[in-house]
């Protein structure tokens, strides 16, 4: 069995990651959708939210499951008999940054990545523009589906600052 993983923050998915899911589950026999924890940004989401928000959006994709990833990935995909990481590219920066962290995931384990060009129609998605658009009230309708929205308006509304 083929078991793929696409990792990531998630904080929130947006339909750039879930075009990159559903090709995925097409290719593999099995996908993981890791919820990562990232260092460097501060979540808006708990990791439970996140996979709870990704869940329901994943459901119609029989060999697609959600779970929390720690640590290293390279140590995620050997306990959990990853064969291959899937990522997504919008542009040559994503690109230099993932080139980079496959040839590292090679060297340390063995496990291949495998590259997917976003969908032009999503190529400028991001988790980050999509939390500062919605944090001022900005229509992000057209970017995430319809449950993550309603939680991004829900947490902006409720924001300290209004």
């Amino acid at each position: 069995m083929k078991r793929a993983v696409c990792p990531g923050s998630f904080d929130p998915i947006t339909f750039g990651h879930l075009d990159i899911i559903e090709r995925a589950s097409k290719q593999f026999d099995e996908v993981i959708v890791a919820v990562f924890a990232n260092r460097k940004k501060e979540g808006l989401f708990t990791p439970q939210e996140r996979i709870n928000l990704i869940a329901t959006n994943v459901a119609q994709f029989k060999n697609v499951k959600v779970a929390i990833g720690g640590g290293l990935l390279v140590d995620y995909c050997k306990e959990n008999s990853v064969d291959v990481i899937v990522k997504g590219l919008r542009a040559v920066t994503d690109f230099d940054y993932e080139l980079q962290m496959a040839q590292v995931h090679t060297q340390a384990s063995g496990v291949e990545t495998m590259f997917m060009a976003t969908s032009p129609t999503h190529s400028f998605l991001s988790s980050s523009i999509v939390k500062e658009l919605a944090y001022y009230g900005g229509d992000v309708s057209s970017m995430v589906p319809a449950n993550v929205n309603a939680a991004l308006q829900e947490r902006a509304s409720s924001r300290s600052d209004n």
